[in-house]
């Protein structure tokens, strides 16, 4: 599986829009200095950075592709401490998935700022994990889980995702009421 992740990512605060994060590897292999690979496994994928096989703009298109099929994948990287309270926030980010997907993710974790970045794995607590997920042709879905208190809450509709080799781009608006979107 070949997917193109997080050509750009970008947290908003609606009420006055700061922009907390935004990644959009247009300076070449200086991702590298930003985004951390988990060694928590050894066999761990890595990513590469590439517009893809088809694009718009070769240079501005690019993004992180994972490398080989069948592999788990841990990145991440820093951004400052936030709050959301009194403030709609907004994750943003594109999917591109080249081939034919039978399994695999392409969702994001947003980390408690505590995070270990090189020890990062499934079993890290996140805030919010969001995006496409897809599994066989009966999981098309877009996960959207928030953790409140240790615990993970997973929403109770089913949002279906995108399988085919177009970019997509996922969008989680969350109002401080505790309601929220996605589009």
């Amino acid at each position: 599986m070949k997917v193109v992740v997080l050509l750009c990512v970008l947290i908003i605060v609606s009420a006055d829009p700061t922009i907390f994060f935004k990644e959009t590897f247009e300076d070449g292999e200086g991702w590298k200095e930003r985004w951390i690979q988990s060694t928590h496994k050894s066999d761990y994928g890595d990513f590469k950075l590439t517009a893809g096989e088809f694009y718009g703009d070769e240079e501005k298109d690019k993004g992180l592709q994972t490398s080989e099929n069948a592999k788990f994948y841990a990145i991440s990287t820093k951004f400052d401490s936030f709050s959301n309270k009194d403030a709609t926030f907004v994750v943003q980010f594109t999917v591109k998935h080249e081939q034919k997907i039978d399994c695999g993710g392409g969702y994001v974790k947003l980390f408690p700022s505590t995070l270990d970045q090189k020890e990062m794995s499934g079993d890290s607590q996140y805030n919010i994990m969001f995006g496409p997920d897809i599994c066989g042709p009966g999981t098309k879905k877009v996960h959207v889980i928030f953790n409140y208190n240790g615990e993970n809450h997973l929403i109770k509709r089913d949002i279906r995702c995108k399988d085919d080799e177009y970019t997509h781009l996922y969008t989680l608006i969350v109002r401080p009421d505790n309601t929220y979107e996605v589009k």
